[in-house]
């Protein structure tokens, strides 16, 4: 009787524990502080996912060679045949004031990283001996390789830069589509400013002979390369990304025009006004004015976004370029192209900010969404800290009694030595439950401290191991260094360690998941490891359980290397600096 008498006051104490228990779970996923952090991250690292070119987000040093060949193959067939057709808009002083082979260019280079730069300066060295464009046996030899060197040294360095900019806290307002608006505006201008101390030094080698003629070649040669890189780079990046990712870019892109039929007829109406216009005001001699064509692909881009203003300023280069080409004066040729530019800079940036305020409009809602969860979240934390202290008292009696009981059973009959150890056992384990319970509610632990890796992996594998034993799975703890310490809120950092351990029990098609800590100079790497099928696709979702991870260890000068597959094997770490000694 004794014994059933403790066996019921467990009972009753574990479902008065039950609400407490939810709210571990609940904790692990989001809570107050990780909602708070979460904000600064969603402005400046929020994946945009509307046509935007986001090559550099996505791309995770896994690509196989051979795409990498393909893509050079590809992309040395598509320069040899626009270095030709731009050789109709050459002049003297400068190759082309509009050169699509830059907009091939940057849209290799956003699409795989600036890894390929070498190798596309390769491609088009061969590209251009094949033409003919030089001699190997000359004696500028070196000079002439420079010169094609140049522009592809000058563009991957931009998007190396700008790269590394929109990264970690460095980001600020660098949200898409603001990373590649810059890279197409910034490499033109880049790369026609490093050719100046050649213009300078040698103007034997582009026929210039004044300061005049050099400035005229400079502009001539950032205006040809940025036409060419606003009008040729956005498709062919959304072509890339609705390809490789399996995305519908494009493709919504043209649906959206398609429904919204009264949008595409306003911004027809409104294009088809801006060209008459202009047209009017020069036969009637006023010559070329771009004023009207300014003002209505501006509102297109401000109305609709950049994939409409995107085909609006191609039906205007359309126009414009077939009367520019051949015979034609170099200044009339470049007044023209440079309102051209003008039309097409102003075209696209009001695009971008039309589809920046799309992207913040649902950033806004789903962060509405987050603090609606996270007062739900504040709620629930504090009926269950009021669950957990008053049970915590009489919880603590009954596993001291427990073990006694446990101890002076010994020698008894089995079946009551076993019922006797499972109630001590069960009660110790409540027991435990409770003050892990009371260090995530209690607000003590968010102040940061001293915090072994060792201690924080244990307490999380202890969470972890009866989630991963419900869905099937074996949680593995690799061996960790006792000293490795780093300086941390271990409430923030068991959340985010249990978001990687969440996703990888649910994609683990082996059932085992690794948990390992190492250390990396001055930093230790947290690693996630769990195999999954050659096929595996990333679960649809909100993501929201990621970006909490991702703005946890940001705050704590860390930063998140998320899942990368590799011969089947996914792994994601979370890398922080080391406190003390081992910094």
């Amino acid at each position: 009787m004794l014994l059933a008498g403790w066996i019921d006051r467990a009972r009753c104490l574990a479902q008065q524990v039950r609400l407490a228990d939810d709210y571990n779970g609940l904790i692990c996923s989001m809570s107050p502080q990780g909602i708070s952090l979460l904000h600064d991250l969603q402005r400046t690292r929020q994946g945009n996912r509307m046509m935007i070119p986001s090559g550099q987000a996505r791309y995770d040093g896994t690509r196989a060679p051979m795409a990498d060949l393909l893509l050079l193959l590809a992309y040395g067939f598509g320069f040899w045949l626009t270095l030709g057709l731009a050789a109709y808009w050459g002049g003297r002083g400068f190759y082309s004031v509009w050169f699509p082979a830059a907009g091939l260019r940057l849209a290799l280079l956003w699409h795989a990283g600036p890894r390929l730069t070498t190798a596309i300066a390769a491609v088009e060295i061969v590209v251009n001996l094949i033409m003919g464009r030089f001699n190997p046996g000359a004696p500028d030899l070196a000079m002439t390789l420079w010169g094609i060197l140049r522009p592809v040294l000058a563009y991957g360095g931009v998007v190396a830069v700008i790269r590394w900019l929109s990264t970690g806290r460095r980001a600020g307002v660098m949200a898409p589509p603001m990373p590649f608006g810059l890279a197409a505006v910034a490499a033109p201008g880049v790369a026609a400013f490093s050719a100046l101390p050649e213009a300078l030094l040698r103007p034997d080698r582009t026929a210039v002979e004044s300061v005049q003629d050099i400035m005229i070649s400079l502009t001539a040669f950032a205006v040809g390369d940025l036409l060419g890189v606003l009008i040729i780079a956005p498709p062919l990046l959304w072509v890339a990304e609705t390809i490789s990712q399996r995305r519908s870019g494009m493709i919504a892109a043209f649906r959206e025009c398609a429904i919204r039929g009264s949008a595409t007829l306003e911004a027809a109406l409104l294009l088809a006004g801006g060209i008459a216009t202009t047209w009017l005001l020069n036969r009637i001699g006023l010559g070329s004015q771009p004023m009207p064509l300014i003002l209505a692909v501006a509102w297109i881009g401000l109305r609709s976004g950049r994939f409409p203003v995107w085909v609006a300023l191609t039906i205007v280069s359309l126009l414009i370029l077939p009367e520019t080409a051949g015979a034609f004066s170099t200044i009339d040729r470049l007044h023209l192209h440079l309102d051209l530019a003008t039309v097409v800079v102003v075209g696209y940036l009001a695009g971008s900010y039309c589809d920046a305020q799309k992207q913040a409009r649902t950033d806004i809602e789903r962060r509405d969404r987050l603090l609606f969860q996270a007062e739900r979240l504040k709620t629930l934390r504090a009926m269950s800290v009021a669950v957990i202290h008053e049970i915590s008292q009489p919880l603590s009696t009954l596993a001291i009694e427990a073990k006694h009981l446990h101890e002076i059973t010994d020698g008894a009959d089995d079946e009551i030595m076993r019922s006797a150890a499972l109630v001590d056992r069960k009660a110790a384990t409540l027991s435990n439950l409770v003050r892990r319970l009371r260090r995530f509610g209690g607000a003590a632990v968010d102040e940061p401290s001293a915090l072994p890796v060792s201690a924080l992996i244990e307490s999380v594998a202890a969470i972890a191991t009866p989630e991963a034993r419900d869905q099937g799975a074996l949680l593995k703890i690799g061996p960790i260094n006792p000293d490795l310490v780093v300086f941390a809120q271990e409430v923030e950092l068991s959340q985010a360690l249990m978001n990687l351990l969440r996703n990888a029990i649910h994609a683990a098609n082996d059932g085992q998941v690794e948990l390992t800590g190492e250390k990396e100079g001055k930093s230790v790497r947290i690693m996630v490891t769990n195999r999954v099928g050659t096929s595996h696709r990333a679960k649809a979702g909100m993501r929201v359980g990621a970006l909490v991870a991702q703005a946890i260890v940001e705050a704590h000068g860390g930063h998140l290397e998320k899942a990368k597959v590799h011969d089947g094997v996914a792994h994601a770490s979370i890398i922080l600096p080391l406190a003390g000694d081992d910094a």
